[in-house]
Parts: structure tokens; C-alpha cells; sequence
């Protein structure tokens, strides 16, 4: 049986099941929706108005037992961005639909009316059902009502209290192994997208799925013992290695010691209080509380770089307090308590809300003068105006660049509209140029220089050399191979190194789909795909002038280095210059 199409009208309250076109029959994950989206919706067209789509599309491997492949992408125009969109989650959701052999869901038009629906998904097929009393309450609330109602074992896509603001900073909510609402699709406004269609849930329920179809069984097992292999050699992903024992939040030491750890609204790269907050400090309070770490986001996952964070007393679990999510809410706005920090992130998941943008929003409002830095007190009662749906409220939940304008502030540190995340590119050049030239806006993930600059991973790099548009080409290709196939961008760890690792990934995929792919074909997989994005951003109207980081990058001296960001623009244009 082949993957097949779910396409949602949502002004119909209709669903239609397509065979998956024969041109999509080798696409999955970001490859899939950044293609359907570029073909489907009008590149001008208004990212909140009738002709924007979201699309959800597991990986060419998710939903089979590879390691560490469950991942989702989900596609459309960012209203953050206004381009077009990939953002990514490590999920069971994502792990269902494969078995389910969904290839994609496509959620298209607008509800006549102001009902919110619900989407529950099954194998005997689709049904819709009024959301309206979950509206204006807290996810944490929400999902265990929906367990409650729908069973324990089914997969949660969501969108809170921000996404009914139509925020830019809205994501798109999955429930993790506990049923907790903290793996995010986050960025892009993607949630706002989702529930302007009217559609608030999508609730799937895979009993008697068939399974992925795996073509060449043979190769499949072939290509992921060797992947497994090399997850378990690598120091950085292996079993009790850096991000087994301390999760994500290992970077906080690391990057605050090469002083690109952004402080107080980026404008100094190093705080001793960081410690504080760091991935070992946590690791340890987390053992204390007897909360949960190591944890996989995902069954299958093998590097289990994620925890659940819980209050003292080990009660009101939070889920994951990623490095992203310590930083931006932490010492971006100069706080460096962890309790206060898991309380901010505590009303993020709650709210519906992407942790990165949120904190680098309260920053430039502390910065804007709505609160003092340092103060979670006051950071937790912004965060409370969304709830209330103040007209405050409706100015923060549109992210760090609205709420800049809107209060004067000119250290805005956003590229195409959307939020740099947790590396300075001052002190760490090649992020920078992954921040101005991926089509997605500043995004660390989408091809993370930080592995070479920082960590020695796929060789050895400068952070301070300004030739870097090779490193971040190469890797951002990489990157959209990866999001496209399904499996998480950590293995890159591993395969970057290690070629027996690298190998597998592609023999798994040749297991799934029956293919003879090379290693030799990866690059021009990967640019296929950022080529079909920035040809969207090019028909919404983009120049290389977006390619650019803020005026305040390139003058400002960033402590302690008191570097500024001096990559030419010439450098910049050559990353991808067709």
C-alpha cells in the first residue's frame, strides 16, 4: 500500500486520501513540505489569509525502528518570516503517521465561523470534532483531557493561547513519551497558520497501522547497525556521552567559555552566573528532584539528549528545558535560577509559544522598558498578557521584531524577521552566516557551524575566520537532507565523522524506499531543496538584502572578544549564488 495524502479542507470540514503523487514518491520530512508548499501556496499571498497551508510530513525513515528517527516537518509561510517555513520536532506523532503510511497531511481553506475543530485520525479514516471548550486554556490542561477522552497512547499535534492571537511566535504543540505538551515545532508563527485554518487538533490514534514499508529489508538492517554503530562510538553521542549525560544544556559551559553566549539582550558573550544554568548544574538538581534524565523525545531514540524538569519537590513536570530554552529565558535576560527558568518555560509550552523567540522578546522588551533584566517575576507576568490576551499580550506573542519596533528598541537581534537563537555570530562567524543566508531567518539548525567552529565535529574551523560560506553551505545542504529523511539532526555528530555512519543513513534509506543512492547524490539532494525554498522567497519578494544581520552587529564591539561581525557581503551572496 502506498504513503497517502490527507487533505484537510477545512472550510468543507472534508478529508480526502490521495495516493502520494509519483513526483513525491522519493520526498519525505522538509524535502516533502517545502515542496508542497512552494507548488500549493502563493508565494505573496498573506501568511494568516485563505491561501497558506500547513503541511505535516514524517521522514522518508520515521516510524521505523532506525535510530533516532522521529522526526516531523511541518511546511508552510512563516507569518514571522514571510517566507516559506520548515520547522522540525522530535515526536511519536511523527513515528504514527509513518506506520500509518501517511506521507503527508495537508491542511488547506478556513472555517466559515469562529468553531475551533478537532482532527482525529485513525486507520479507518478522519473525523471532526468542535474544539470550542478547550479554547483560551493551557495545553498542560488540554492534553490531559485529551488523553483522558481520546487514550493514553494517542499522538497530540496542538496549538495554544498564542496561535488564537494568530502570534507570529505561535508553534505547533506535540505531547512527548509522558503526554506532557513540550516537543514544539516551534518556529515561524506555523501555529498561528494552523489556527487561522480553525483547526486547533489533530489527534491520531494508529492502532492497526500497517507499518512503514521497507522495500530492501536487508539493506535497511545493514545501513542502520552501521548507523547505530557509530551513535555508539562517537563521544558526543554515545551512550554516556555529552549529550546522554547532560542534554543539550551541555553547550551553556562551553559556548559562555568561548564568549559567544549571548547576555542581556546580546550585548556581551560571557557571565560567570552562566554556570548556573548549565546542562552539568541541571543534570545534577534533576537527579535531586527525581525527575527524568537521560530521556528520548521519541521512542527509538538513542542519544536521549532530552529530560523531563520537575519542581523541587518532583511534582508538575515541565518536560525538557532545552540549552535554547535555558538561554533565551535565562541569560539573555540576565536570569540564572533554573527554577525561575522552568516556570518561563513552563508558561511557553503552556501558552503554545517558541521558547528561543519568547526570550529574546522579554529581552528586547526589558531592553524596550517593560521590565527590569533579571526579573522572572515581572518575565512571567509579560508572559501572563498573552494569556489574558491583552493588547500588551498581542504585541509580545508577535515575536522579538514586533515588539522591538513597537517600543523603540534598536538592538533587535532578528534575521528575516525571526529571532537569533544562542550563539553570537561576533564571536562565532559561521553561525552568523547560517543566520543571514538559510532561507529560514536566523536558525542555528539549519546548518550548524557550531559543530566545526566549537566542537572540532566534520573537522577543525576559526570561530573567528570570516570565510566561512563554504562551511555553512556544506552544512546546511547536509542539514535538509537529514530534516528530509527523518532522522534528528544530532547524528550529524556522528556521521560527520564518522563515514561507516554516514553510509548507513544512506542504505537505510535505500532499504525504505528501494533506491541505489550514493554518498555522492547527498549534495544535490539537499540543494534541490534549498533551491525550491529560496525560489519561494524570491517570488514573496526577498533580495539578498535579507541576507544580512542587523546594522547593530556590524558596529557594536562584542565582549569579551570585542568582536563585531565582519563578514563581507560578498561572502555572504556566495553561499548560494546560483
Amino acid at each position: 500500500m502506498p504513503r497517502k495524502i490527507i487533505r484537510v479542507n477545512m472550510k468543507k470540514l472534508e478529508t480526502n486520501y490521495e495516493d502520494l503523487p509519483e513526483k513525491y514518491q522519493y520526498l519525505g520530512g522538509r524535502g516533502l513540505t517545502s515542496t508542497i508548499v512552494a507548488e500549493e501556496v502563493p508565494p505573496t499571498c498573506h501568511p494568516l489569509g485563505p491561501h497558506n497551508k500547513v503541511v505535516l510530513a514524517p521522514g522518508i525513515v520515521t516510524g521505523t525502528n532506525a535510530p533516532s528517527s522521529g522526526r516531523l516537518s511541518v511546511g508552510g509561510k512563516s507569518p514571522l518570516t514571510g517566507g516559506i517555513k520548515e520547522a522540525n520536532v522530535g515526536t511519536n506523532f511523527a513515528q504514527m503517521l509513518g506506520r500509518m503510511r501517511i506521507g503527508a497531511i495537508i491542511i488547506e481553506e478556513q472555517t466559515e465561523g469562529k468553531d475551533y475543530y478537532l482532527l482525529k485520525i485513525t486507520n479507518d479514516g478522519t473525523e471532526f470534532i468542535k474544539a470550542n471548550k478547550w479554547v483560551g486554556k493551557g495545553l498542560y490542561e488540554v492534553y490531559k483531557d485529551l488523553r483522558k477522552e481520546f487514550g493514553e497512547k494517542i499522538g497530540i499535534c496542538g496549538v495554544g493561547i498564542a496561535a488564537e492571537l494568530f502570534g507570529g511566535n505561535s508553534g505547533l504543540c506535540f505531547n512527548d513519551p509522558e503526554g506532557l505538551p513540550s516537543r514544539y515545532a516551534g518556529r515561524g508563527g506555523l501555529g498561528a497558520v494552523m489556527a487561522s485554518r480553525g483547526l486547533k487538533f489533530i489527534v491520531v490514534d494508529e492502532t492497526g497501522a500497517p507499518g512503514v514499508e521497507i522495500k530492501n529489508e536487508e539493506v535497511f538492517k545493514k545501513g542502520t547497525a552501521k548507523l547505530l554503530k557509530a551513535l555508539g562510538d562517537h563521544d558526543v553521542t554515545k551512550p554516556g556521552g555529552a549529550l546522554n549525560t547532560y542534554g543539550t544544556g551541555v553547550l551553556i559551559n562551553i559556548i559562555n567559555e568561548n564568549g559567544g553566549l549571548p547576555q542581556r539582550n546580546f550585548s556581551r558573550g560571557q557571565d560567570d552566573r552562566s554556570e548556573k544554568v548549565s546542562g552539568e548544574a541541571k543534570a545534577e538538581e534533576i537527579k535531586k528532584r527525581g525527575g527524568v534524565r537521560p530521556h528520548g523525545c521519541h521512542t527509538g531514540c538513542v542519544i536521549q539528549c532530552s529530560e523531563v524538569w520537575t519542581k523541587p519537590d518532583g511534582k508538575d513536570p515541565v518536560g525538557v528545558l532545552e540549552y535554547e530554552s535555558v538561554w533565551a529565558l535565562g541569560p539573555n535576560c540576565e536570569i540564572y535560577d533554573l527554577d525561575t527558568i522552568g516556570e518561563l518555560n513552563r508558561a511557553c509550552n503552556d501558552l503554545g509559544l517558541d521558547t528561543i523567540e519568547t526570550g529574546t522578546t522579554l529581552a528586547v522588551a526589558m531592553e524596550g522598558g517593560l521590565a527590569d533584566f533579571g526579573d522572572g517575576k515581572a518575565s512571567l507576568n509579560l508572559l501572563e498578557e498573552i494569556r489574558k490576551k491583552t493588547p500588551t499580550g498581542r504585541i509580545l506573542v508577535n515575536g522579538t521584531e514586533f515588539t522591538g519596533k513597537a517600543f523603540g528598541v534598536t538592538r533587535i537581534p532578528t534575521v528575516k524577521g525571526q529571532a537569533m537563537p544562542a550563539y553570537d555570530p561576533r564571536a562565532i562567524k559561521g553561525i552568523g552566516v547560517t543566520y543571514a543566508t538559510s532561507p529560514m531567518g536566523a536558525d542555528h539548525t539549519a546548518g550548524y557551524a557550531i559543530a566545526t567552529e566549537i566542537m572540532g565535529v566534520g573537522g577543525e574551523a576559526d570561530r573567528l575566520d570570516t570565510k566561512k560560506a563554504e562551511l555553512s553551505r556544506n552544512l546546511q545542504v547536509a542539514t535538509a537532507v537529514i530534516d528530509s529523511v527523518g532522522y534528528c539532526l544530532f547524528i550529524a555528530f556522528a556521521i560527520l565523522d564518522i563515514v561507516e555512519g554516514l553510509e548507513g543513513v544512506v542504505e537505510s534509506v535505500n532499504g525504505v524506499l528501494g533506491t541505489s543512492l550514493t554518498l555522492n547524490d547527498i549534495p544535490t539532494i539537499g540543494m534541490q531543496v534549498i533551491e525550491t525554498e529560496i525560489k519561494f522567497n524570491k517570488a514573496a519578494g526577498f533580495t539578498s538584502l535579507d541576507d544580512r544581520l542587523p546594522e547593530f552587529m556590524k558596529e557594536e564591539k562584542f565582549p569579551p572578544d570585542n568582536e563585531v561581525f565582519n563578514v563581507s557581503d560578498e561572502e555572504l551572496d556566495s553561499v548560494f549564488k546560483f
